[in-house]
């Protein structure tokens, strides 16, 4: 993904959060980041294989994340979920 997509797909993080948990992630080996010799600039990131062993840690959070927001729901109704 390029760095606006992940942005976009990341509500509310600002340039500078992003870039910095980019970079850890990168520093981890966890992802590759790919500079294109174009002008303007073209980043791109993707999972390295060592990264892609977080794939079922990360479905495993997207379920009980929603599921705890069903369970927010019922408790306090839809009107005070973010």
């Amino acid at each position: 993904m390029r760095f606006s997509e992940l942005q976009r797909a990341i509500p509310d993080i600002t340039k500078k959060m992003l870039t910095t948990q980019l970079r850890e992630l990168e520093y981890h080996d966890i992802i590759n980041r790919k500079v294109y010799a174009e002008i303007p600039p073209k980043v791109e990131y993707s999972m390295k294989e060592y990264g892609k062993g977080l794939i079922p840690v990360l479905k495993s959070m997207k379920t009980w994340g929603l599921s705890h927001l069903l369970h927010l729901k019922e408790l306090y109704g839809e009107e005070h979920i973010k």
